[in-house]
Formats: C-alpha cells, structure tokens, sequence
C-alpha cells in the first residue's frame, strides 16, 4: 500500500512538472510606446517675435535685471504650433554701457533663458535678441544680439558749429575780420563744451517694444504640456 502511494504521488509530481513545462512564459514587462511620442523638438534658428513688458534703458538699467515679455505670433513648424502666443518669455541683462561724451556710443545686451507656456509649462532655452525693429534710434551690433545707438557725430558737430558760426557773426559785426575770427574761435570753444557735457544717444526700450528673438540651440519640449489650443493673452 505503502508502495502504491508512493508510486501515485511520483507519477503526479511529474506530470505537474510536465505541463508545467508546456505552459508559456509570462510576457517580459515592455516599455510604453507612449514614452516619447509627445517629445517635440525646437530647432536652433527658429525665430521668436516678442513684446516686452517691461521697461530698459542704458542710462538707468543695471546688468542682471530681469527682462519680461511674450509672443506675440504662434511659432509652428510641420503643423505643429510649439510656442503659443502669449507664452512668457523671461531673460535678463547680460550687459550694459549708458552713452558716453563725444564718443562710446551706448550698448545693451540681453539674454533670454526660459519660456512660460500659459500652462505654467516652463522650459530653459537659449535666446539672443536678432532683430529690433521697435527699437529706435539703434541696430543689432552682433550675433550675440548686442543692440548699439547710432552714432550722434552729426548732431556733435551741429552743437559745435552753431556757437561757432554766431561768434563769427558777432565778432564781425563788432570788428571787422579779425573779429570773425576771434568770435569763431570763442563760438566753436563754446560749442565744444557744451558736446562735452552732453550724452550720446541712449538705447531704450518701452513697454511694449517689439523684438525678434532667435533660439541659439535646439530644445526638447513635451508637446502633451504645452496645451496649443490655449486661450492667449489679450493684448494690453
């Protein structure tokens, strides 16, 4: 009896194994397909026009300020929009030099860092200012974006020159030739005092100053966050 147990629970034990064997593995955990479907790319060059919001200038401003503005257009690339407007854009100033007397023309330079999708989605980004056509009296220098006045030489000339065209006025009438001369030369000193005393053309941007801002390299976004469809700001 004994023996026949045995042999029974030897018999069970095999065919357990048995189909055991034949039975198929448990599938290996897969990765999500959906790990990076949404994974969008902003491609270095892509050009970004911009409002700003607040206030800058060569003469009152400091390096490290903060610089606050937004889109103003949407930026789409293959149908896809990827900055909505009214997304925020936040920089500061790299550097920055007020205009000098008779020469050294006044220089900005800002560097934008971060986007603020109206979600509240934030990515850093790279960005240098390529274009300012709502800036006046002032170009694009460089690459890097340094925004310069234009020179004043001729309106330091007109001041030098007016004062010394009246002397010369002045100094004939009183005596003749020789005090043309002298009256020129007292003029023209005049004027040259005064263009010493006075600034160069600042560079200054208002609220509300419009700039293109060029991306200097590319940057990964989650096209699932940036939510395009989004009501934009209204304009001010």
């Amino acid at each position: 009896m004994r023996l026949l147990i045995l042999l029974i629970l030897v018999t069970g034990s095999s065919v357990a194994q048995q189909n055991a064997a034949k039975q198929p593995a448990p599938p290996a955990l897969e990765r999500s397909p959906h790990a990076s479907v949404h994974q969008l790319t902003i491609p270095a060059g892509t050009q970004v026009p911009i409002r700003l919001e607040n206030a800058i200038s060569t003469k009152t401003s400091h390096p490290g300020e903060a610089v606050y503005a937004r889109t103003t257009f949407p930026v789409a690339i293959d149908d896809k929009i990827l900055i909505p407007a009214g997304t925020y854009v936040q920089g500061k100033i790299a550097e920055i030099k007020p205009a000098g007397r008779l020469k050294g023309r006044a220089e900005v330079l800002l560097h934008f860092t971060t986007l603020i999708y109206p979600s509240g989605y934030t990515v850093m980004l790279p960005g240098a200012i390529e274009n300012a056509p709502g800036v006046d009296k002032a170009r694009v220098k460089d690459k890097e974006g340094t925004i310069q006045a234009d020179s004043n030489k001729g309106k330091t000339a007109a001041t030098i020159a007016r004062p010394a065209g009246e002397g010369a006025l002045v100094g004939a009438l009183a005596r003749g030739g020789e005090g043309a001369l002298i009256g020129a030369g007292v003029g023209g000193a005049i004027g040259t005092t005064i263009a010493a005393l006075s600034h160069g053309n600042e560079v200054t941007f208002q609220p509300g100053t419009t700039l293109e801002v060029v991306i200097q390299r590319e940057v990964q976004i989650d096209a699932a966050r940036i939510h395009p469809s989004a009501r934009t700001f209204d304009e001010d």
